[in-house]
């Protein structure tokens, strides 16, 4: 029996001073992102591409249209954002900075609030990442940002016939050990810029070439409290190099990276607003 009164498991419910501390979070965000150049837009919640974005089909919410198209509910923003601009708008605009404020919602009932940046066209993922912090110091929040490298994985998976990505998914530490092999083991370890040279003189060209990168934004960073984690593996389809997270203690407070859809490279980042909500209402 459902009682009158009761929401689903995983859904939200703001009011009073949670609602007030939901609605600083966008404001702070927007008026940060709108002095930046960024303009806001607001997406269906109905998609038909949302298995470009999703790893797991699982997480879907599935529909149909009145023609019997499949469609799902938006569990991810940033794919329909770049297709409805460059696609349906086209012409009418060259704006490339973007910003929206909506939810997204997961299988069975996950409701998950988003403040999400697209910047169209550019590479240099410090160029939103410093965005992204700028709102958290705002915000008085200081979480830890751990940056990644997606194509790490990728080449080591190439490299090593025992290798898979389910074992980066899995973060099997343990198999990356016991091919000993000395780059490698140090890749595993390495967790602070400072320590990233040493580990670029021993690796192959390849992975050196990747590790700079994150050398190089971490340079590029005002921010100050990173950590590099090379070898973990985000589970979003569109990312194809640089990327991060934002974590305080086991929650994740914002993520983002470089993606590419078919031959545009953009960047971009979501943060979360419901995590970061309960934390400041404590």
């Amino acid at each position: 029996m459902v009682l009158e009164h009761e929401i689903p498991t995983g859904s939200k419910l703001y009011f009073g001073q949670s609602a007030k501390v939901k609605r600083t979070i966008e404001n702070v965000a927007s008026e940060i992102l709108a002095k930046e150049g960024f303009e806001e837009i607001v997406t269906p919640i109905f998609s038909y591409h949302q298995h470009l974005s999703v790893d797991d089909q699982r997480k879907l919410i599935k529909v149909n249209d009145a023609q019997n198209n499949a469609i799902s509910l938006r569990a991810d923003s940033t794919i329909d954002v770049v297709r409805i601009i460059e696609k349906r708008l086209g012409e009418n605009t060259n704006q490339k900075k973007w910003f929206y404020i909506q939810p997204v919602v997961t299988f069975p009932t996950t409701e998950q609030y988003q403040v999400g940046v697209e910047y169209m066209g550019e590479k240099k993922l410090s160029s939103v990442l410093n965005l992204a912090t700028a709102i958290f110091e705002k915000l008085e929040v200081q979480p830890l940002v751990q940056i990644s490298n997606i194509k790490i994985p990728a080449l080591l998976t190439e490299m090593f016939d025992e290798l898979s990505i389910e074992d980066f998914k899995h973060i099997n530490i343990d198999k990356f050990i016991n091919l000993e092999v000395e780059w490698l083991t140090k890749l595993v370890y390495l967790q602070y810029v400072e320590q990233i040279d040493d580990v670029m003189a021993i690796a192959p060209d390849a992975i050196a070439n990747e590790l700079q990168k994150m050398k190089d934004l971490c340079i590029a960073m005002s921010y100050k409290e990173t950590v590099i984690a090379p070898m973990y593996y985000s589970k979003m389809l569109y990312y194809d190099e640089l990327f991060f997270r934002c974590i305080v203690g086991n929650e994740v407070y914002a993520r983002g990276g470089r993606y590419k859809d078919e031959n545009l490279t953009s960047v971009g980042f979501a943060i979360y607003t419901d995590a970061i909500c309960e934390a400041l209402t404590k």
